[in-house]
């Protein structure tokens, strides 16, 4: 099908409301926008430059773990949720009690990013896999009685207080499961030859028009794109995250999946998800490269504390992790004394390396802002 012949679906009549019933997907797809040809070759420039640093950066799962802080925070936001990232790195106890389904809603989205990649590595793409994903999303949180990890069996909306004054009714539920083995399909299907970033892009606007959950669908619909990129090779590791770009151009996102659906408008909405992985993926090298350099320049510092180089260079492999710790943190990590624990604290402040932000003379929280500013 040629992009500018496609039909976004139609309504369909339901008791006292219509529901959007989007056109299935799984069959071949052709373009004849030279626009979509540029962005597409800079996009997959740009993608393969930030994947390339899987390969180059030491240690680099301890860095992605703070690429996937990021995320959750970012896409949790979209929701609504009003969790820092700085937050994100402490400890529940210490977040103010009229946040903490909040922090818990990003702290799931972080156990769901990592529990759907660990699970690419011996089974593929498939909707098991998002069910069980949404799953560990939804557990013990806010929508969490809402069929966490199953379809919907019921007609959920977007926008107003319900179906009367909704701004788009999806699907009914009772198509949602003929749907969502279409867009299974099309992830599998061989014998469509498009490129794989036109693939999600579709792909992406198919799952949120469907909107197969109850709660969590935008989160999932964000998280398929990465799952999509590492299954297919795209990507060595988990390091393309867009809920950051997404967040910010909130209204453009909004807009441009509405306008499929409104105009049969693919093309620019399939524009618009290359720009935000051409922008996303130099963001990411360049987050990349800003690591190592830090990584020299602190190691270059540490270098003069004799004895404690390598407790130093331990607290620092913690931090690269965990970027906001706790003085009981670090002495449980490094199996120390409370007052060594405070003297390495003390050499790490001076070089300016660490920070302490709470003004508190007890329970201090230390952050390592150069790094943290890299995200």
């Amino acid at each position: 099908m040629n992009l500018n012949d496609f039909k976004s679906g139609h309504y369909k009549q339901q008791f006292r409301y219509k529901s959007f019933y989007p056109s299935t997907i799984n069959h071949s797809w052709v373009w004849d926008e030279p626009k979509i040809n540029v962005l597409l070759e800079n996009a997959t420039q740009a993608l393969g430059e930030l994947n390339a640093f899987s390969f180059i950066v030491p240690d680099v799962d301890i860095f992605i773990h703070m690429h996937i802080l990021k995320e959750a925070n970012s896409s949790s936001r979209i929701e609504g949720t009003q969790t820092t990232i700085n937050e994100v790195l402490m400890d529940k106890e210490d977040i103010s009690p009229g946040k903490r389904d909040d922090w818990q809603e990003v702290q799931n989205y972080v156990k769901a990013v990592n529990y759907a990649v660990g699970q690419l590595e011996k089974l593929p793409l498939s909707n098991r896999l998002l069910k069980d994903t949404h799953a560990v999303l939804m557990e013990g949180v806010r929508g969490g009685r809402k069929y966490p990890g199953e379809f919907r069996i019921s007609q959920n909306w977007l926008g107003g207080s319900n179906l009367s004054d909704a701004v788009y009714i999806p699907p009914h539920h009772e198509d949602v499961p003929a749907l969502m083995s279409d867009l299974e399909q099309f992830w599998h299907n061989e014998e469509i030859e498009i490129p794989h970033l036109v693939k999600i892009a579709i792909s992406h606007y198919q799952f949120e028009t469907i909107h197969p959950f109850l709660d969590g669908n935008g989160r999932i619909g964000r998280l398929l794109i990465t799952l999509y990129l590492v299954s297919n090779n795209l990507l060595a590791k988990p390091t393309l995250y867009l809920s950051d770009f997404l967040e910010k151009h909130r209204p453009s996102y909004y807009d441009a999946l509405s306008r499929v659906r409104e105009s049969n408008d693919l093309i620019h909405w399939i524009k618009f998800f290359l720009n935000a992985v051409i922008t996303t993926s130099r963001k990411g090298k360049n987050t990349f490269k800003g690591i190592l350099e830090l990584k020299e320049k602190v190691e270059n510092k540490i270098i003069i504390l004799g004895r404690k180089v390598q407790n130093a260079r331990r607290l620092l492999h913690l931090l690269y992790r965990k970027p906001v710790v706790t003085s009981s943190e670090i002495s449980d990590f490094l199996e120390m004394t409370i007052k060594s624990t405070y003297d390495l604290i003390k050499d790490l402040q001076r070089m300016n390396i660490l920070r302490e932000f709470t003004g508190k003379k007890r329970n201090r929280v230390y952050i390592f802002k150069e790094y943290m500013d890299l995200f």
